[in-house]
């Protein structure tokens, strides 16, 4: 039996539209700049994607120091969703994580602004669960704060 699915959600506000934002999408592997000393610890260091993720079906290879993440394009309704399921993991994450996807959603703000909110599905093998839970989410908080956060940098610079 597998153990039940976790969904994590962080949001964060941008000085830009929607369809301004939808163009400033990235995985975590396509970020430039190196993660923090804290994510480099706890996550596996990130190298590139290859592959494509604008259309639904789109596979996108997430490369790894040590491995793999395949995600398949679920749902595309531009300017608003963009979901993806992983479809293969050859990768150690958190001791033993199981990803199942995510997706980015964006909600529209008055003055030209955008919320953005970042969502991870995944399934934990740790037990006892009331004490993993808290630790996993928040290292998912941290891991989706500095994505946003490259993402924004991205967006509120052009």
């Amino acid at each position: 039996m597998a153990p039940p699915s976790t969904s994590i959600v962080t949001r964060m506000n941008f000085a830009a539209p929607p369809e301004q934002v939808w163009g400033g999408l990235l995985f975590y592997e396509q970020i430039d700049e190196p993660p923090p000393l804290y994510l480099r610890m706890l996550l596996p260091l990130p190298i590139r994607t290859d592959g494509a993720k604008s259309a639904i079906g789109d596979e996108a290879t997430c490369l790894y120091e040590g491995g793999y993440l395949l995600k398949r394009v679920t749902h595309i309704d531009p300017g608003v969703h963009c979901g993806f399921e992983v479809v293969e993991q050859n990768l150690t994450v958190g001791g033993g994580l199981k990803l199942l996807g995510g997706g980015y959603t964006l909600r529209e703000l008055p003055h030209r602004r955008t919320e953005v909110a970042v969502t991870t599905r995944y399934e934990s093998p740790k037990r006892p669960g009331w004490l993993w839970k808290p630790i996993e989410a928040t290292v998912c908080h941290m891991f989706h704060r500095h994505l946003l956060s490259a993402m924004r940098r991205k967006v509120e610079s052009r």
